[in-house]
């Protein structure tokens, strides 16, 4: 439970104005076919974060334990670091894939948004910092869906909320986990 928790609610906050945020923002724009902007973000998601957590769970089995904690809780704080530096929409190559339709553009677009994205990086390091690769990738594409399924609907009124404070928020819960994850504990929802 505790992998399924921590990583949706890190997921989660991590994405509030992330990247793919934005991009959902768009393609609810560029749509009126809601659900399948929505269908294709989670399929995207659920793909990409699945092939995360496999890599995460690679990495941990082939490396000492101890190597582990340390290279997980470190990264975690640098995430969290991260998370304080505002993402940019700098993909200006989506045009080419909007004739598609709305179900297949957002999942190619959503699933190349992803890659070496914050919430990509944070579910491969909860997948090596947990023994829990399902729960990890179910919390992770919750947390992520949390964040966006909104943004197709009202993404007027989720954008009110202040980027700097989620930030912040984002970065202190990524920064308890590695510390946490360095501490040999658990952090316990």
């Amino acid at each position: 439970m505790e992998a399924f928790l921590s990583s949706t609610f890190g997921v989660f906050i991590a994405e509030i104005g992330d990247k793919t945020q934005l991009l959902t923002l768009f393609l609810a724009a560029r749509f009126a076919d809601k659900k399948a902007v929505i269908a294709g973000i989670f399929a995207a998601t659920l793909l990409n974060h699945l092939l995360s957590a496999v890599l995460g769970v690679m990495i941990a089995s082939r490396i000492a334990p101890e190597i582990v904690k340390w290279t997980v809780g470190l990264s975690f704080i640098a995430v969290g670091l991260w998370l304080l530096v505002p993402d940019k929409d700098d993909d200006g190559d989506r045009c080419r894939w909007l004739k598609y339709g709305a179900f297949f553009a957002t999942l190619v677009l959503f699933f190349l948004a992803e890659i070496g994205d914050k919430t990509q990086i944070a579910t491969v390091l909860l997948a090596a910092r947990y023994d829990a690769w399902p729960a990890v990738v179910a919390g992770s594409v919750i947390g992520l869906m949390a964040a966006n399924v909104p943004v197709a609907y009202c993404g007027e009124l989720v954008a009110k909320i202040p980027a700097r404070a989620v930030r912040i928020t984002a970065c202190a819960v990524f920064c308890v986990l590695g510390v946490l994850t360095l501490l040999g504990g658990g952090l316990t929802l």
